[in-house]
């Protein structure tokens, strides 16, 4: 079915506004960064209050005009729906972190991480194209899972900027630096702190998802588990993640290797989301579409 501008909505203009918005941002964000002008920094953080407010207003449009339309779902259903819904619980949680412990620095590694996002959305996402439910995913199963999975995903791709930024800011204290745009980072023991703590909320809310992806496929295809590629992968990044707060816990994982296991689980959690959807068959190939 070719996208039309009956099926796409006004949405999509809101969307492709936030599109807009995170690339300023995130130049402010750097900008400020490497410039070492605060002032610009809170600017990004202010365009990042904008984008957020503009995808809760796109997000809520689409879910009327569904409506309109006689299909009537969520708007967490495909692709595109699902990638700018991503995006926008990374803003929610950056704008969370960055509030909380009072620095600017954290939007020049997270929010390129939402706008390259937005962009994959724009150009692969499928169009924007609001069409019928599959119906395997005609359940109320659909909201939780798909919710308590992006909610985990996004606290995950905090925890892998800000664990760049500890990778950067521990090769600087060891070299002594007094100079430079990675002095101006949290210290390494705090960034490290927060790449634990940011799993930490996004683990329970990853098992979540599973548990109510199980009860779903229960109800879709009368089995809890059946081993296609998609599940698997939620197991491979469910294992990951339980591994390193394993690690951390029992045997007091901090540092580098606490900081790579979280970028490590990033990367399982992308081929998770988008590499089986859209390279593997499966049950949950249509999310790729």
């Amino acid at each position: 079915m070719e996208p039309t501008v009956a099926n796409i909505g006004y949405n999509i203009y809101f969307f492709d506004f936030t599109m807009i918005l995170l690339g300023i941002a995130s130049v402010a964000y750097l900008v400020g960064l490497y410039g070492d002008k605060p002032s610009i920094s809170r600017v990004g953080t202010w365009i990042c209050v904008l984008a957020a407010l503009s995808s809760f207003v796109a997000l809520g449009l689409r879910w009327v005009e569904s409506y309109q339309m006689g299909i009537g779902r969520i708007p967490v259903t495909n692709l595109y729906e699902s990638l700018v819904f991503f995006a926008w619980s990374v803003i929610l949680f950056h704008l969370f972190v960055e509030r909380k412990y009072e620095s600017l620095v954290f939007g020049a590694f997270v929010i390129p991480i939402a706008f390259v996002t937005m962009l994959f959305a724009h150009f692969y996402g499928g169009g924007g194209a609001i069409t019928p439910l599959n119906p395997a995913l005609q359940s109320y199963w659909l909201h939780a899972h798909v919710i308590t999975c992006f909610v985990g995903y996004a606290a995950f791709a905090v925890s892998a900027g800000i664990a760049v930024m500890y990778l950067l800011k521990a090769r600087s204290e060891a070299a002594k630096q007094t100079t430079g745009v990675i002095c101006m980072f949290p210290a390494a023991k705090a960034l490290d702190e927060l790449v634990y703590r940011a799993i930490i909320w996004g683990f329970p809310f990853l098992t979540a998802g599973i548990i109510t992806g199980a009860a779903w496929a229960n109800y879709a295809w009368g089995t809890y588990w059946s081993w296609d590629p998609k599940e698997t992968w939620s197991l491979i990044v469910w294992l990951v993640y339980a591994a390193f707060l394993h690690a951390r816990i029992t045997r007091g994982w901090h540092g580098r290797r606490a900081a790579i296991l979280s970028i490590v689980g990033f990367l399982s959690t992308i081929m998770c989301y988008l590499g089986v959807n859209l390279f593997l068959a499966g049950l949950h190939s249509y999310g790729g579409g």
